[in-house]
């Protein structure tokens, strides 16, 4: 428990006193923030224009910082928090290429490394972070919801769905990742979600607890991914200081696809693959909404949306940005809180009292 109140603290303090020196430092560099957005839907967001960017890199820096001082001193160092942890740090190397070239190019209008080679690379780290899982540890290639559902997907099976996860994941993060504190503050709230999870999981391991309630996971893991969750959650808050509307900094597809990418890692690796779907509910309403913006506009030449994502739809209706930003953090701890009440009911029904 000491540990993960550590790795907590820890990431909060790094990205509280880091950000403002980060903001300087990308200030000094040039790396400011470019708006595509058409202004006359919402005007307001040219003056976001030169905003530093890539804040990224201070919430993944905090969190590893956080996590190796508590792990380290305090808590087990294990194989798959390892993995979860190299997993969002490469997630966040495809951001910061990404949004390297698009401050470097801003002239030539460009976009990026482009969705080929972006899906290309997280193909990789997905591929080789369930292939770590598989062969360093004692994951199970089980499709999981609340925990394993017993349906073994097998190695090539397992892989892919890993990489759906994770790259649906981060580039839904990566969506909502659109007005100010929105994707941060989201983030830090299913990030807490895991952190109770895994915690749990850690109280009522099987080899700790006898009854079906129990958690066929090892303990050390289980606490280790605690101190991940709890070092990414406490990073994140404490970049949202300063990135809440109006904000100092954008954490950039940097810190978007890094966040995306840790929220999958640790699904897979706490057998709550499918949980997610709710936990995550802000992101699969932000996904949704372009899906259908997409498929409405080429199947009937008509748009759903006044704009997607649907954070954007509620702009051009006239919302003021802090309202929609509250709003959906509202629909965001809503989707969390159901999260866990499944995830404890499960618990409950399984025979578990405590």
């Amino acid at each position: 428990m000491t540990s993960i109140l550590v790795a907590a603290a820890l990431g909060l303090v790094a990205t509280l006193l880091g950000t403002p020196v980060a903001i300087r430092l990308f200030r000094a560099v040039g790396w400011g923030q470019r708006v595509r957005e058409p202004g006359p839907h919402y005007p307001q967001h040219l003056e976001k224009m030169g905003t530093p960017t890539m804040g990224g890199l201070v919430i993944i820096g905090a969190m590893v910082f956080a996590y190796l001082v508590a792990t380290l001193t305090l808590g087990p160092l294990t194989r798959t928090a390892v993995l979860v942890v190299l997993a969002a740090v490469g997630f966040g190397l495809i951001g910061f290429v990404d949004d390297l070239l698009k401050i470097r190019r801003a002239d030539r209008h460009s976009l990026g490394i482009g969705k080929t080679a972006k899906i290309a690379g997280q193909g990789l780290i997905a591929v080789l972070f369930a292939l770590g899982l598989t062969r360093l540890t004692d994951q199970s290639t089980e499709l999981s919801f609340i925990r394993s559902t017993g349906v073994d997907l097998g190695t090539v099976a397992f892989v892919i769905w890993v990489f759906l996860i994770l790259a649906s994941t981060s580039n839904a993060v990566n969506l909502t990742d659109g007005l100010d504190g929105l994707a941060s503050g989201s983030a830090a709230l299913v990030m807490a979600a895991y952190v109770i999870i895994s915690f749990w999981q850690f109280r009522h391991t099987c080899g700790a607890l006898t009854g079906p309630g129990c958690y066929d996971v090892d303990v050390n893991t289980a606490l280790d991914l605690a101190i991940v969750a709890a070092a990414a959650m406490g990073a994140i808050a404490g970049f949202l200081w300063w990135n809440a509307a109006p904000a100092r900094i954008f954490m950039g597809d940097t810190g978007s696809l890094a966040i995306g990418g840790l929220i999958g890692a640790m699904a897979v690796a706490t057998d709550t693959q499918l949980l997610l779907v709710i936990l995550g509910g802000l992101y699969v309403l932000e996904t949704t909404s372009v899906i259908l913006q997409v498929a409405s506009f080429r199947l009937f030449k008509r748009r759903m949306f006044r704009m997607a994502p649907i954070h954007h739809h509620f702009e051009v209706l006239g919302w003021h940005e802090f309202t929609v930003i509250v709003r959906f953090w509202i629909v965001a701890g809503l989707s969390v809180a159901f999260g866990l009440g499944l995830f404890y009911a499960d618990f409950l029904a399984r025979g578990g009292i405590t």
